[in-house]
């Protein structure tokens, strides 16, 4: 978890570096949404056609086109439970995180205004989820380096609070073999849509 929080961080601060010039806003916007279309390689593990999801991004928005964000999500019961294997009970790690660092594409507020500003991100970082292992039939977690892609709008009902509608898929990449298993890393993705309440400052 440490290196998911590490890695996350790091690439959404190079981020803002490169994409905050003198006048943007830092807009905190927690969120709540539900994930669909969610698919899975992990063994022993299957994933709930919805899923509530939890989070927050911190992003730097200019005036113009360019910002950036980092975004972080959390799905508690993800997987479901209770999965039977030659009469065993496993139950895989049920919750799903997702942290991730993006570039944020938006219309500039000289065309916008005071309207819906729409935009597009897109990104990578890191996925966290649990999954039952064969040999002990336990459940362990996984670190698996991801992307994000997707979009939305951001508008302020006054100075300082707005609402923020959001959509995007999230998937883990690689195919990198385990040595000691001979097995590839599982693939996790999904679709997200939220809604969530935009604080600038």
């Amino acid at each position: 978890m440490k290196t998911l929080v590490r890695a996350a961080a790091l690439a959404g601060a190079g981020l803002v570096s490169w994409a905050a010039p003198a006048h943007a806003d830092f807009i905190i916007t927690p969120f709540v949404g539900k994930t669909f279309a969610a698919q899975t390689t992990f063994l022993l593990a299957n994933v709930d056609k919805q899923s509530w999801m939890l989070g927050a991004s911190a992003a730097w928005l200019t005036d113009g086109v360019f910002g950036a964000e980092i975004d972080f999500g959390y799905a508690p019961r993800f997987f479901d439970s209770d999965q039977v294997t030659n009469g065993n009970i496993v139950e895989p790690g049920r919750n799903v995180v997702s942290l991730t660092g993006n570039v944020l594409l938006a219309v500039p507020l000289s065309v916008t205004r005071d309207s819906l500003r729409p935009y597009i991100s897109a990104g990578m970082g890191l996925l966290h989820a649990g999954s039952a292992d064969l040999l002990t039939l336990s459940t362990v977690g996984r670190n698996l380096p991801a992307v994000s892609i997707g979009g939305g709008a951001i508008g302020f009902l006054s100075r300082r609070t707005g609402v923020r509608f959001d959509l995007r898929h999230i998937r883990s990449t690689g195919r990198d073999v385990d040595t000691s298993t001979l097995l590839t890393s599982p693939r996790l993705g999904w679709w997200r849509a939220t809604i969530g309440v935009a604080i600038r400052y």
